[in-house]
């Protein structure tokens, strides 16, 4: 059974779409993992399916997988291919659209040059709505590794992220920090751990160990929590740069508002695939 798909990127974090409105088949978690595999497989950082809405006020259903073939809630980078995808694919005419996802309702809205803007929703800070574990609410946790004691935010963008604040990111020590992290026993379903350096009142530098991934060259929803983090602590502005290893996001949050996130989108190509090689 050959099956359509696109390869797209956003600022490096790099995603396979397939639309199952015009298309069907099923995919379980080990085909997506051996889709996914670099070397025999198509190669992606999480893949995105598209279906149609099962809420009628809605204009998609949108799933996002990691690499590891476990499903996600929600995945900034992804939602702004997604939204390239079906505008230039033809399935809406629509450049502002309601999607449904695991976590809830976005609505990226597309703009000039493959920039989308998306409404992310509002942050979530309580442990139980992380989750986290948790004896009380704190501004920042003190979180126990193997070698050293760190101190981290905990921010739900419709997906778990421990912010970690650092000196000097290209210095921080993702590689041993970040895998502690994101399968710490205090993060019931795992975590993804950004590691954020304030430059000023509205530029900061991140990267993000993702939950199901390892490190990628960029993370929206990381973004959005790192710099939801940064204002919360008092060092960030409320319209804020943030570079990441595959380029820069605008994120922009009013306290009790929602979260904002506008950055670029990439096609690479088209393809198609026999899904019987996959299935094995």
């Amino acid at each position: 059974m050959l099956l359509e798909f696109t390869k797209m990127h956003g600022l490096g974090n790099d995603f396979v779409v397939i639309d199952l409105v015009r298309q069907r088949a099923y995919l379980d978690s080990l085909t997506i993992q051996r889709m996914a595999d670099r070397h025999f497989g198509i190669g992606f950082d999480q893949l995105l399916i598209i279906e149609p809405p099962e809420d009628p006020t809605v204009d998609f259903k949108y799933r996002i997988f990691n690499a590891d073939g476990s499903e996600v809630e929600q995945c900034g980078n992804g939602v702004r291919c997604f939204a390239r995808f079906v505008y230039e694919h033809q399935l809406t005419y629509k450049t502002k659209i309601r999607v449904q996802t695991k976590s809830g309702i976005v609505e990226p809205e597309l703009g000039a040059n493959g920039w989308v803007r998306v409404n992310m929703g509002e942050p979530k800070f309580l442990p139980e709505q992380i989750p986290f574990v948790a004896d009380d609410v704190q501004a920042l946790y003190p979180l126990q590794l193997k070698d050293l004691e760190i101190k981290v935010d905990v921010v739900n963008m419709g997906n778990p992220h421990a912010v970690i604040l650092v000196d000097d990111v290209l210095k921080a020590n993702v590689a041993a920090i970040g895998p502690q992290v994101e399968s710490h026993v205090r993060f019931p379903e795992h975590v993804n751990a950004g590691f954020l350096q304030v430059i000023s009142r509205n530029q900061a530098r991140l990267r993000v160990y993702e939950r199901g991934v390892g490190e990628t060259l960029a993370c929206g929803t990381g973004a959005c929590a790192a710099v939801v983090s940064g204002i919360r602590r008092g060092l960030l502005d409320n319209n804020v740069n943030i570079e990441l290893a595959g380029g820069m996001l605008n994120i922009a949050w009013q306290e009790g508002d929602v979260v904002w996130m506008t950055g670029p989108t990439a096609k690479v190509y088209d393809g198609r695939f026999d899904l019987r090689y996959f299935q094995g």
